[in-house]
């Protein structure tokens, strides 16, 4: 059974406040940034991934994501008309495109609680690459809504998605989701996604020492051989709300031990520049790599920092902009999109925001340890703007 939440003291800030202002050079005539296909920022890392969140809402209350004792039912959750329309969005994922993102990630809350997102599916799912190319167009999901949901998000042009489910057991997966949500609704969401053609799914499982490490190998047994990749995350220090504490974190190099007992396993190169999980490949009895029983991936997000390479910028369902996942103000471009600018003016203030981004917390984390408790530095929240 899961471990019972501690008492501890809830921060009554609201994390979405503050957001910066776009830089007044993007905006004039003789600074404008036309997008060229390539946009580094200041550490020579180029923009190639983009996270959407749709929605702050969530059907579930996991505690490492949206306790229930700070998301309660009187929780002041934005208001629609702060939300961007499907047209805002895609009008400025379309920006990001033109400066050389191929991937899109529509993220939450839970994307799937946003109305009629089929149809910005199909909006984005048009839009092309500088040089013609179809986007990898995704979606995380906790999988509640995947059985009712799949076909339409297929024929609305989304090619595949990631599941979170952080275990098998039906009781430590409903003291997780901590809405008494059952396990095998989401099973049976992610057997609904893969008969409708989406694919390759991943399912992403976060591992919290005492908690839930006890399932690793039951969702390794369950997953191997399915065409399904399983990945497993340390558990992150991500916003102010979850209660994070190092000894919380079970590293992944202790997964992968821990698996290797029963599945062996070997390292698989990186599927492209960026990749934030590690893979292993489980072997066939030569040591080879068994293609038919499929790979693992562990996202160290905690003991080993992957700033050096990320690619990856994320935007609020209210659009503000942030450059890192642990950052604590974005950048407002729900303003210039609801104002008088041209697509152009947007471009460059995206251009101009990117190539100031120096980033690097994780790797700053590592070094000097995370913020203690009461510091003062605040975060934005994951259910905010997404993994």
């Amino acid at each position: 059974m899961a471990e019972q939440p501690s008492k501890r003291i809830i921060p009554v800030t609201d994390q979405r406040s503050g957001s910066l202002g776009v830089p007044a050079t993007a905006l004039n005539a003789q600074a404008l940034l036309p997008a060229s296909g390539l946009l580094q920022d200041a550490r020579g890392r180029v923009l190639r991934d983009l996270r959407i969140s749709v929605t702050d809402r969530c059907n579930f209350r996991c505690s490492y994501c949206m306790p229930k004792d700070v998301f309660t039912k009187d929780y002041p959750y934005l208001p629609h008309s702060s939300l961007l329309t499907f047209e805002e969005i895609t009008r400025i994922a379309r920006q990001f495109v033109a400066h050389g993102v191929t991937k899109i990630r529509l993220t939450g809350g839970e994307p799937l609680l946003r109305k009629n997102l089929e149809i910005l599916i199909e909006q984005l799912s048009a839009l092309r690459t500088p040089d013609g190319n179809a986007l990898d167009l995704t979606l995380t999901t906790n999988g509640s809504l995947l059985t009712r949901k799949a076909e339409a998000l297929r024929a609305a042009g989304l090619k595949r998605l990631t599941v979170s489910l952080d275990g098998l057991d039906d009781a430590v997966f409903r003291a997780m989701n901590d809405v008494d949500f059952p396990v095998r609704d989401v099973l049976d969401g992610i057997e609904a996604a893969q008969t409708a053609g989406l694919g390759p799914i991943k399912v992403n499982m976060v591992v919290k020492r005492g908690t839930n490490d006890q399932q690793i190998l039951p969702m390794a047994r369950h997953f191997k051989g399915s065409g399904i990749v399983l990945r497993f995350i340390e558990y992150m220090d991500v916003g102010a709300t979850n209660g994070w504490r190092m000894d919380d974190v079970l590293p992944s190099a202790d997964v992968i031990r821990l698996l290797q007992q029963e599945l062996p396993l070997i390292p698989l190169e990186a599927s492209q520049p960026g990749e934030t999980a590690q893979r292993w490949g489980y072997a066939d009895a030569s040591g080879q790599h068994d293609k038919a029983a499929g790979e693992i991936g562990v996202i160290s997000s905690v003991t080993q920092a992957f700033c050096s390479d990320c690619n990856r910028a994320r935007m609020s369902t209210e659009g503000q902009l942030y450059l890192c996942l642990f950052a604590s103000q974005g950048y407002n471009l729900r303003d210039l999109v609801r104002g008088d600018h041209s697509d152009e003016e947007i471009a460059s203030a995206i251009a101009h925001i990117w190539q100031g981004r120096k980033d690097r917390y994780s790797e700053l984390r590592s070094a000097e340890g995370p913020a203690p408790a009461g510091s003062g530095k605040r975060r934005v929240e994951m259910s905010y703007i997404g993994g």
